[in-house]
Order: structure tokens, then C-alpha cells, then sequence
């Protein structure tokens, strides 16, 4: 059961990449105070986590009412966590991720970035989403005590990515930018191994005869 819960965690630091949201969340907090930087990340952070705890909650279901089944959402969140993948290998930030320029700006306008591009899609975007409920859906014994442990997996990402937005600052000082891409290719690497895993392990399911 530890195994299963440090690979969930694996799965979604990596796609998280909080390292990654570092020098986007400088650059949308470039001004305010330590303590306004501070109580932005733990509002984005706070949220984030509840936009996927919902989405583990009803994804299933609301798939099923559509007649969308796991196999199929888990080759198609493979492919995208390959393409968020690919651009963390190339230590670039994901488009899927990444908010348009015109959202920046009318953010930072606003005023409140910790909802958007914060929240999501930057912290609990497409792949992270994804990622939850396809982990989810990898039951090896009793359904709800693995949703306890994705959840709880969840949990400790995104108390990692609150303590490393608060110390921003630092991070971005005492790491070089070679740094930060060795980091973010290392990321990228883990990323694309588990999902061609996930693309995997969802073919097999619909096509039973490509495992034998």
C-alpha cells in the first residue's frame, strides 16, 4: 500500500512540477509583499486542491453518465501527460498549462491571480486532472481506501507546492535557471515514462488480445 501511495505521489508531483510554477508566480506577484505572496499561494494552493478532489469525486460517475469508460479516459490522459511531457523535456512550460498572455494580463489587472492562472490551470490543470483520475481509477484491492490514497497523495503535492511558492524568493535565488531546467527535465522524463504506462495499461483493457 505505501508503494501504491508513493507512485500516486511520484505521478502528481511530477505533473504539478511546482518547481516550474516558480518563475511564473514571481512574475505574476512581482511587487506585492512577502506576506500578500504568501496568502496568494496558500489561497491558489487551497484551491487547486479542492478543484481536484471535486473532479476525483464526480469524474467517474459523470464519465459513466456519458458512457465514457476509464480504458478510454486513461489512453487519452496518457497522451496528453506525454504532451505536457515532451515540453517539460524541451525545459519548456506546457501550453495545456500555461495561460494565454491576454489571461495574464487581465489577471494581473484584476489583481487576483491565485484563482487564475494560479489555481488552474497552472496547479490543477488538464494533466493533473487527468492524472487524479486515472490514478484513481488503478484499483488493486478495495475501491475507496485507493481514492483515500490518491487523495491523500494529493494532499502532500499540494502542501510541497505551498512550501515551495512561499519560498520562492529563495528558490529562485539560490537556483540557477540550468538548474531549474535539469529539474523540470527530470520531471519531464518521469512524466512521459508514466504515461506511456497509463496509454498502455489502457489499451490492453480495450483491446484484451494485445496482452496476450
Amino acid at each position: 500500500m505505501l508503494t501504491v501511495w508513493i507512485h500516486d505521489l511520484v505521478s502528481l508531483f511530477a505533473v504539478t512540477n511546482p518547481f516550474g510554477i516558480v518563475p511564473l508566480f514571481l512574475a505574476l506577484t512581482d511587487g506585492a509583499s512577502a506576506r500578500m505572496q504568501k496568502k496568494t499561494a496558500q489561497k491558489a494552493c487551497v484551491l487547486a486542491l479542492a478543484i481536484g478532489l471535486v473532479f476525483a469525486a464526480i469524474g467517474q460517475p459523470l464519465f459513466h453518465a456519458f458512457g465514457i469508460t476509464l480504458y478510454a479516459f486513461r489512453v487519452a490522459g496518457g497522451i496528453i501527460l506525454f504532451g505536457i511531457a515532451y515540453s517539460l523535456l524541451n525545459a519548456q512550460g506546457s501550453k495545456i498549462h500555461q495561460p494565454q498572455h491576454e489571461e495574464q494580463k487581465e489577471d494581473r489587472d484584476l489583481s487576483d491571480v491565485a484563482i487564475t492562472p494560479l489555481a488552474t490551470p497552472l496547479i490543477s490543470g488538464p494533466g493533473t486532472l487527468a492524472t487524479l483520475l486515472v490514478l484513481e481509477g488503478t484499483t488493486r484491492g478495495a475501491h475507496w481506501i485507493h481514492v483515500g490514497l490518491v487523495a491523500s497523495a494529493f494532499m502532500a503535492v499540494m502542501s510541497l507546492t505551498y512550501a515551495v511558492l512561499t519560498n520562492a524568493n529563495q528558490v529562485s535565488q539560490r537556483t540557477s535557471r540550468s538548474t531549474l531546467n535539469l529539474i523540470t527535465r527530470m520531471m519531464g522524463l518521469l512524466l512521459a515514462v508514466i504515461a506511456v504506462q497509463m496509454v498502455i495499461d489502457g489499451l490492453t483493457q480495450l483491446f484484451p488480445k494485445l496482452s496476450t
